[in-house]
């Protein structure tokens, strides 16, 4: 997998940090895609993984899934289960007139039965659409009717709403029902009827293999089509973003891991980064479908032994509030921990680094374009690794002869890693070419703010199989995302001098306050410093004067908020006090006319299903706001 080639060096995105164990330069170097011309994610998911099992008795204890549940016993599933139900769906699928290319849509949350859709639907040949289990039934008809899915797989956690917008959906033939609950096809009973192996269609690489639909954040949801080889456009990050996921980056034979991430299966972040790359290595993931919390966080990464997670900053910052000190209360494995969807920032990077033991790994990318920017600290502040490891009880995983891309997506030396830095986004991963643009697509000098895109050609001039094939049914929108061969994120940053990425904020999150370009990630990680704050949003109020001022929309930590909560008769008093001391606090960590000129407590921000916050909403409530005053 190694090319060594002399590469096209761009915004010292190659140049070497003065560190001890900075790589990054011979990583990004050194690092060449193979890409096949045929590939399948259930191929390389699910059947190899399934062949392994079959070839010895100890291998076909092999664990995919481990579903876990409050209170009672975790049901254990294999690879060798998980290819034997998904070959007994893909048989029930085409019965039901499935062909490739045709869109299914799965309606579920975290569970083995979502797992085995996957599988079932890629094999097929067709193109999976998840959709969110909290989608309402208007979401859910845009979608089904948009994408034109001929069958939905739901469980009883989305079948009424599914229901009611079905007459709507012309194209959608029939519902399977998945568990308490009834549709057209009742799913064990189907898959029972079919007990013989599916000969799975010979996709290339380049086939669409599922189509997501964008959270919506800047507008209205478009669906982005994914072929089969952005599951490999991935891995470098994955790898990286996961100190190795546990392998030893010399021979790269085995891993230990256990995954676990609260990301839903049905977004890009619990899709592309963490179900599938964690099959891809034959390793368990941990499946759970429940209300998330910092105690069911900390009890279920110690009750399983999990080594690796996602895990969103809202989350990081829930359980940073909740649990000071969590190695108190719960004993820990962390080997690797990745951050996204927004800023970390520094404050809950130190206490993943002092208080949970792992260094996080910011990462960042879109639906489109998954995967591209983070970091790779390999955690090298701690002991070392082999002791970290001592007394796992988990089976290693061996990679089958036959799968030659697990090597190849992590053989690329022994010497890895690079120092993550508090509050970056980090650099480009390798085999992405990562720059800072201006609107003309030139390259920004240090220091600027641009656009953060991805070059569709890495810097051996090979194609990124990372990209998305398109909006769907919308080519306009598809041929506006990129400038030359530069894919736009709408993302900003500005890059320093080692070629680190510091994010800006959306490019409308963004704004002007009497004269000053105002970017509200670094307010807002300012005021998560304070102890009074639990979550914060900063948004532009308009203003006659200045044109618009500075405000923060703050949910208090959960002690102040109770008190607060209790108070009748002098709130004012207590929210005026409480302002002037988170005022200050900005005023001396930051530029003066970065300081929130007004604050306004709120009981929650408004987030995507996603764990972004809105900034949008709050904005254009004050837009409105200000029209009325």
């Amino acid at each position: 997998m190694i090319k060594k080639a002399k590469p096209k060096r761009s915004q010292n995105r190659d140049k070497a940090v003065n560190s001890p164990f900075d790589n990054y330069a011979e990583l990004h170097q050194n690092f060449a895609w193979q890409v096949p011309e045929y590939f399948n994610i259930a191929e390389v998911c699910c059947s190899r993984w399934a062949r392994v099992s079959g070839a010895s008795s100890s291998a076909i204890k092999k664990i995919a899934v481990c579903a876990h549940k409050q209170g009672a016993t975790a049901t254990f599933y294999t690879y060798h289960e998980l290819k034997k139900a998904a070959d007994a769906l893909s048989h029930v699928l085409n019965g039901l007139g499935v062909q490739r290319g045709d869109r299914v849509a799965i309606v579920m949350p975290q569970r083995f039965e979502t797992a085995v859709a996957y599988m079932a639907v890629f094999q097929l040949g067709a193109v999976a659409m998840p959709l969110s289990m909290l989608f309402g039934p208007e979401a859910l008809e845009y979608r089904l009717q948009d994408s034109e899915a001929v069958v939905a797989i739901a469980d009883e956690s989305s079948m009424a709403s599914l229901q009611q917008v079905r007459s709507g959906c012309r194209a959608l033939k029939k519902v399977i029902a998945v568990g308490d609950c009834t549709a057209d096809v009742q799913y064990e009973a189907a898959i029972a009827k079919h007990k013989s192996a599916f000969t799975a269609v010979k996709t290339k690489a380049e086939e669409a293999a599922i189509l997501i639909y964008t959270s919506g954040t800047t507008g209205p949801p478009k669906g982005a089509l994914l072929p089969h080889r952005a599951l490999i456009g991935n891995l470098t990050g994955f790898v990286c973003s996961q100190n190795w996921f546990g392998f030893d980056a010399k021979t790269n034979a085995e891993s230990n891991a256990v995954f676990w991430s609260p990301a839903d299966w049905a977004w890009t972040g619990g899709l592309m980064d963490a179900l599938l790359p964690t099959l891809y290595f034959g390793r368990p993931i941990i499946a759970f479908n429940g209300r998330f919390s910092p105690e069911l966080a900390f009890s279920l990464m110690q009750q399983h032994g999990v080594t690796h997670s996602f895990l969103f900053p809202t989350a990081l910052k829930a359980m940073m509030k909740a649990y000071p000190q969590p190695r108190k209360h719960f004993k820990l494995k962390l080997e690797g921990l990745m951050s996204a969807g927004e800023a970390v920032g520094d404050a809950v990077f130190g206490y993943c680094r002092d208080e949970m033991g792992v260094v996080v790994n910011e990462m960042f990318g879109q639906t489109e374009i998954n995967y591209v920017v983070g970091n790779c600290s390999m955690n090298r502040f701690s002991a070392d690794r082999g002791e970290r490891r001592a007394g796992r009880a988990a089976e290693a995983s061996s990679a089958p002869t036959s799968g030659r891309a697990v090597r190849e997506a992590t053989s690329v030396g022994a010497h890895i890693g690079w120092p993550a830095r508090a509050g970056s986004m980090g650099k480009g991963y390798p085999g992405h070419r990562v720059a800072v643009i201006d609107d003309e697509g030139h390259e920004c000098a240090v220091g600027v703010p641009g656009d953060v895109a991805v070059n569709r050609f890495d810097v051996h001039g090979q194609p990124d199989p990372i990209f998305f094939l398109g909006y769907w049914k919308k080519d306009t929108a598809t041929q506006a995302k990129f400038t030359g061969d530069w894919c736009r994120t709408g993302d900003m940053a500005r890059r320093d001098a080692d070629g680190y990425l510091w994010y800006e904020g959306r490019a409308d999150d963004i704004f002007k306050a009497a004269g000053y370009r105002i970017g509200p990630g670094e307010i807002e990680n300012c005021l998560l410093k304070h102890p009074a704050v639990a979550n914060v949003a900063v948004v532009p109020k308009p203003d006659k004067e200045r044109g618009a001022v500075v405000k923060a929309y703050v949910v208090l930590a959960p002690d102040l908020g109770a008190a607060r909560a209790r108070i009748t008769s002098s709130k004012a008093s207590f929210d005026a006090e409480i302002t002037a001391q988170l005022q200050l606090h900005v005023k001396k960590m930051l530029a003066p006319y970065e300081y929130p000129k007004e604050i306004e407590f709120i009981d929650a921000l408004p987030m995507t299903t996603t764990g972004k916050v809105q900034r949008r909403i709050l904005r254009l409530q004050e837009e409105e706001r200000f029209k009325n005053a």
